[in-house]
């Protein structure tokens, strides 16, 4: 073996190593090394890491390291057992009763019968005083800057314990007969997820070929690898080869070195180390549907971390030479859902407003990134400029993939992946981003007509005959190329439709026509209100409550702990899109009073208390939830003011349409808001160029 001197001198000492025997039920063994976890930031330290040139070596030598100095642990916190308080003095206590109940057994005088007695009762004190010590040691810790992460993970583990069922450990077959035996499950897993990835749609094979772009590419340079670093985000799962990302930030410069010249390697081969082409798969529920059915489940899969770090140095080259449509919103810089929300709320609010017909088809593609055809993103790869050694790189990705199903009753057998991109890499999103660029076109319009966000696709017409000669044409570009439109899922919407109008048709097939939309999350009316988006949003922030209430119901946590809970969990789910809306004072109020009903549960205080809800806002440091709205209405409104004048946001605010609005008292427009907003603040729309000035003018802090 080849060892080259990259050693990383970390510079604190080694604390003591400590024991813990696993009192729970056994589980799979991972090294102590997760994001947050203060252990490996301390223990680790003291280390001299020694890198050799190849990836296996370095791998064992990392995770050898691991294990010698931060432990292997069972895969649970020690928070998250019931015996979590546990310490000598109550094991001393239990040891001792346990052999007074064995002599009381063997013996049954009074004297041995008195003795068990006292020392059942002397058990329960130190059972009781442990418990009060650790809770009083954790609630003084979640109240500390350090506590912070210990505190959103309490909460998780309280919403799990709180769940009746935390693992579904039977499911069905195909035919729907329930499966209870751990190999009839485990072999059902593996049949569901290989067949879903091994199988492609019907599709025209391309007999047209393209040109190869052959040039050279430059070396992989170490400010790269330093920015992949920073992107990827710590306290993720690991992969296979349970080597976490912390790993690298924690080995500074000496990790760079060596990553920038492994990429090299793997640039100038082609070929990455077989250990990167295995996955474990997750299967995620989706939270709708009978739970019991693989198909509502979505698979996750857990990759290494080091290649994560190659996608994302991959994935950087390709941006800059790759240049995707205006259409696509989703995974692109300066884009986002509320982009496009907000694009097609203004325009459905422009039609309204002129009383003409505006038809939207929300079009769903099935199994989208499963089913991708590898031989077509090769193709597009291509089309869009890619540089040939790339195309290779990312084959290389894709090679001989591997994977196995990680349930609840342990893991499946492994299987080949042969189609779709990989769920859960850093590459995948751009990747589809390019095949959907390319396979859409010679269809798609400009925005707002035809707006994508990934595999979520909106198309507008004025007419319902044009809109479902678009609908039609979006159908065969893709299915021809292996993507299938799902025709269940697909959707027609029309704004100021006449009523008992028809649908449009999906080769001959009715597609079903809604009065409202969930898109991207927010959820769109026909005639152009937000009443049900409002709902929805109360709904959400329930949803949220609830996910948290083991924090925010517990009376041992300070109210400032739990209004912080509040602001980061609960409130940023009932704000979700409502800068894109301009409410009603009934709306604001309906969003207010389900905030204090939360705040109030949380304080443990009634209405019958008679306490004023200023004085429940002070006590958890919560401001007014209308006054957030405004904030938030008021800070995208200036976004958009500031961004360029072919900007979609600003395309549409400045849009003119013919036509004049309906009689009686006018419907309630998004500039309406905004200019009551800029009214109670005292701005202008002059003030919206300098974007400091309008944070300082529109800003409601919490008090």
């Amino acid at each position: 073996m080849r060892v080259n001197n990259r050693i990383c001198n970390l510079n604190t000492s080694q604390a003591d190593e400590e024991e813990e025997e696993d009192k729970g039920e056994e589980e799979e063994e991972k090294v102590r090394c997760d994001g947050g976890d203060r252990s490996f930031d301390s223990r680790s330290r003291a280390l001299q890491v020694v890198l050799p040139d190849d990836w296996e070596t370095t791998a064992e030598v990392i995770r050898e390291t691991g294990r010698k100095v931060l432990g292997v642990s069972s895969g649970r916190r020690k928070e998250d057992k019931e015996t979590w308080w546990w310490n000598e003095e109550v094991q001393d206590s239990i040891q001792r009763k346990r052999l007074a109940k064995k002599k009381c057994d063997m013996d049954r005088t009074e004297e041995n019968r008195q003795e068990y007695k006292e020392l059942q009762r002397r058990v329960k004190r130190e059972v009781s005083k442990a418990k009060q010590k650790a809770y009083d040691e954790l609630y003084t810790r979640l109240d500390t800057r350090e506590g912070e992460k210990d505190l959103y993970r309490l909460a998780r583990q309280r919403d799990r314990d709180g769940k009746d069922v935390q693992q579904v450990r039977v499911i069905k077959d195909r035919d729907g007969r329930v499966l209870t035996s751990e190999e009839s499950v485990q072999r059902r897993w593996k049949e569901y997820f290989e067949e879903l990835m091994n199988e492609e749609n019907e599709r025209e094979k391309r007999v047209e070929g393209v040109n190869s772009v052959e040039q050279k590419v430059d070396k992989i340079r170490k400010d790269e690898v330093r920015k992949a670093l920073k992107r990827m985000k710590s306290g993720k799962a690991v992969g296979p080869d349970d080597i976490p990302v912390e790993v690298w930030k924690c080995l500074g410069e000496a990790a760079v070195e060596f990553l920038a010249s492994l990429f090299n390697r793997v640039l100038e081969s082609e070929s990455m180390p077989e250990e990167w082409r295995r996955s474990v798969l997750v299967p995620i529920f989706k939270n709708k549907g009978d739970v019991q059915s693989c198909s509502n489940y979505r698979g996750i899969k857990l990759m290494s971390h080091t290649m994560k770090l190659w996608e994302r140095v991959v994935e950087a080259r390709l941006r800059k030479v790759v240049e995707i449509c205006e259409q696509q919103y989703g995974f692109m810089p300066r884009k986002s859902t509320t982009d496009a929300i907000f694009a097609l709320r203004i325009l459905m609010e422009k039609y309204r407003d002129g009383q003409r017909e505006l038809h939207c088809v929300f079009v769903d593609l099935e199994k989208a990134y499963d089913r991708v055809p590898r031989e077509e993103l090769w193709y597009c790869m291509r089309k869009s400029g890619v540089a040939e050694k790339y195309v290779r790189v990312v084959q290389d990705m894709y090679e001989r993939s591997r994977t196995v199903v990680r349930c609840a009753v342990g893991q499946t057998e492994e299987f080949n992946v042969e189609v779709g991109l990989h769920q859960g890499s850093a590459l995948s999103p751009f990747l589809f981003a390019i095949v959907m660029d390319q396979l859409s076109e010679e269809v798609r319009q400009e925005s707002p007509w035809t707006m994508m966000f990934a595999d979520d696709i909106v198309i507008c017409s004025e007419s319902r005959e044009q809109v479902e000669e678009n609908l039609e044409r979006w159908r065969f570009a893709l299915e021809r190329r292996g993507m299938k439109v799902s025709r269940s899922k697909t959707e027609y919407m029309c704004v100021n439709g006449r009523e008992g109008s028809g649908t449009v048709r999906l080769q001959g097939e009715e597609v079903k026509k809604v009065q409202e939309f969930k898109y991207l999350g927010s959820t769109v009316q026909s005639n152009g209100e937000c009443g049900k988006e409002v709902k929805k949003r109360v709904q959400a922030g329930w949803n949220g409550w609830r996910k948290v209430s083991g924090v925010l119901c517990d009376r041992k946590i300070s109210a400032r702990i739990k209004g912080k809970v509040y602001r980061t969990v609960v409130r940023p789910a009932m704000l979700y899109g409502l800068e894109t809306v301009s409410l009603r004072k009934r709306q604001e109020s309906e969003l207010e009073v389900a905030e204090l009903k939360m705040l109030r549960f949380s304080l443990g205080v009634t209405r019958l208390d008679r306490i004023r809800n200023e004085y429940i806002r002070g006590t958890a440091h919560v401001g007014r939830l209308g006054d957030k709205v405004r904030e938030a209405r008021l800070r995208w409104f200036g976004h958009v003011q500031r961004r360029e004048s072919e900007y979609i946001g600003r395309r549409m605010l400045d849009m003119e349409l013919p036509g004049r609005r309906q009689r009686g008292r006018p419907k309630r427009r998004y500039m309406d808001g905004i200019n009551e907003d800029m009214k109670l603040v005292g701005a202008s729309v002059q003030d919206a160029e300098d974007r400091d000035r309008w944070r300082e003018m529109i800003r409601c802090g919490d008090p």
